[in-house]
């Protein structure tokens, strides 16, 4: 065995878990992606699908979702004027991640929601 082997250095937290967590464990990111999985959304809709979240918030998680390069901001011209919101490749591939995180906290975690059915749980529309 080595001696000069630094045993806590084995210990760190990997850092892709460390940027992973730094953008979606920020309150309202992962939801706000999840509500994307199924197909894109209008402001509006975002802000009924994540009860809880203001108007100021979800902008706020929405520009630096977009600024991770994981969702788009696409203007429809109107009128009305409209903002609607989709996943990127990038912002899909999580989709499977997302799956298997709502299905450990469905065996693990404790149900304090009245909600039974989530936007990770219907089944996805294709895409236009």
């Amino acid at each position: 065995m080595d001696e000069n082997h630094d045993s806590a250095a084995c210990k760190r937290v990997d850092d892709g878990i460390t940027r992973v967590f730094q953008l979606l464990g920020k309150r309202w990111s992962g939801p706000i992606v999840a509500v994307l999985v199924g197909q894109p959304a209008y402001f509006t809709d975002l802000r009924r699908a994540v009860p809880g979240i203001s108007e100021r918030m979800l902008s706020d998680r929405l520009a630096e979702l977009g600024a991770a390069g994981l969702i788009l901001r696409e203007v429809d011209e109107g009128p009305p004027l409209r903002v609607s919101y989709r996943l990127t490749e990038a912002g899909a591939a999580l989709e499977p991640a997302l799956r298997e995180l709502a299905q450990w906290a469905k065996v693990h975690l404790p149900d304090v929601s009245a909600c039974t059915e989530t936007a990770l749980d219907r089944p996805r529309r294709a895409s236009a």
